[in-house]
């Protein structure tokens, strides 16, 4: 896009490219997603940007209306393999947080000053200003959803210092955090903790129409006991399961039904509050939140084969995995004999949830444990990092890897790197004329298989 068909999305409000790119008004000094309710200002004063860590970095500050802080993630973050698209992955998962600029460049295989300079140059705003404009967002949520002391808030955003904390808040929303948890007129009494036993509420953003009927369906279908479990009716569903983060573990509940907006609703539950932006992350790969659906069904409809599928399915989703090791394993070994991995070598949770007791085993359990030859080849590989499957692992490595273990061809490394690596543009089953859906590959396979799966449902 250029500036000038930037403004037109502006002017028209178009919600199709929230996330997409950002813009600032000089006259208000505010910067905005493209949808923003407000009047248009004039062309001369409007500035736009990639990211909005570049307009914060612009000394602009969120508006208050549209709250751009709450978009979707960009659509092109999974589609690219190159350096920006694997660091904006890894940023997301929390990487600059957790082992800071210098292990985000080390898992990319680049120097700190090549990602800094790559990021700059594309983007705007480099690794650290990238993190704290999430971590800015992960405050915002934990101030206006929880009951949380605002110093516990502070570290658990990811915060080096409470300074720094009240400082980038005054920044980006202009409010001090006690003013931005007041705005929200949550009430927040009661206990310190009373407040987060339900999970903390989240809204998960995403674009355009979406099939949730046909995911929740997949989900249920491949649901492993224990870790996993979908209840309710169709429409009104409930997909719960367990998360093994870096710093503890959680629960997530992601609901079928999403009055209101375009959104899902959630609820996360947490052992440490430090693995919120992760958490949040891995989620919203797994329902594959941050895709781009109009390029998707424009791309897919245009074929014959496929126009009516779309037409009946808009917004159809290439979902990906909440925990990508463990989507390996689950391909690998199919839902059955994922249940006994769990039952056997998972490890119990210190406070079960109904029917979730488990986490999956990890890879270097399975290494150790696994009487299967392939996957206790796959975990040993996982487990001294000959494989990675991380948000910023290099597909087509990765791919190659999986190749060289036993027993495992080009089909099964495709339906991993659809699943764990997010990969929207593989088709797994040599599928004729399949070319003709690049890059869109994946999503083409998921109307293909959902409309198999229906076709076969008892009436």
């Amino acid at each position: 896009m250029d500036d000038r068909t930037r403004y037109e999305a502006v002017s028209s409000r178009d919600a199709r490219f929230d996330g997409a790119f950002f813009f600032a008004v000089v006259t208000t000094g505010i910067y905005c997603r493209p949808s923003c309710p407000a009047v248009t200002p004039k062309r001369a004063n409007v500035r736009f940007y990639p990211t909005a860590a570049a307009a914060q970095a612009g000394g602009f500050r969120a508006c208050r209306r549209c709250r751009p802080d709450a978009v979707p993630g960009s659509a092109e973050w999974n589609v690219r393999a190159d350096v920006v698209g694997r660091a904006m992955r890894l940023i997301g998962d929390g990487v600059v947080d957790r082992e800071g600029v210098p292990g985000l460049a080390g898992r990319l295989g680049y120097s700190a000053r090549q990602v800094q300079r790559q990021l700059n140059a594309e983007l705007g705003a480099g690794p650290v200003a990238l993190a704290r404009a999430q971590r800015s967002h992960t405050a915002r949520v934990l101030l206006q959803t929880t009951p949380l002391p605002v110093t516990e808030i502070a570290f658990a955003a990811g915060f080096a210092s409470v300074r720094q904390f009240n400082d980038t808040i005054r920044q980006i929303y202009a409010r001090t955090p006690s003013a931005l948890r007041a705005e929200a007129g949550t009430g927040l009494g009661g206990g310190r903790r009373e407040g987060l036993r339900a999970g903390i509420p989240l809204r998960l953003a995403h674009r355009g129409p979406y099939a949730t009927a046909a995911l929740f369906d997949l989900l249920a279908a491949e649901a492993v006991a224990r870790i996993e479990e979908v209840a309710g009716t169709p429409g009104s569903r409930t997909y719960r399961r367990t998360l093994r983060l870096p710093y503890g573990s959680g629960l997530v509940a992601v609901d079928e039904a999403s009055p209101g907006g375009p959104w899902l609703e959630a609820r996360i539950q947490l052992t440490d509050l430090r693995d919120l932006t992760t958490a949040v992350q891995r989620v919203r790969r797994l329902f594959d939140l941050d895709a781009d659906p109009y390029a998707v069904d424009e791309a897919l409809a245009a074929d014959p084969r496929l126009a009516q599928l779309v037409a009946a399915r808009p917004g159809l989703r290439s979902p990906g995995a909440a925990d990508p090791e463990e989507a390996a394993a689950r391909t690998l070994v199919g839902r059955a004999a994922a249940g006994e991995l769990v039952e056997r070598y998972g490890k119990a949770l210190d406070v079960p949830c109904g029917g979730l007791t488990h986490l999956f085993p990890e890879p270097d359990v399975l290494a150790g444990s696994a009487e299967d030859p392939t996957l206790r080849a796959l975990a040993t590989a996982l487990a001294d990092g000959r494989l990675r499957l991380d948000a910023g692992a290099d597909r087509d490595e990765a791919e190659e890897t999986l190749l060289t273990l036993p027993r495992i061809g080009r089909s099964t490394a495709a339906l991993i790197r659809i699943r764990a690596l997010g990969d929207p543009d593989v088709d797994p089953y040599g599928t004729p004329g399949a070319e003709r859906w690049r890059p869109w590959r994946s999503y083409a396979v998921r109307h293909l298989e959902t409309e198999r799966a229906a076709v076969a449902a008892p009436s």
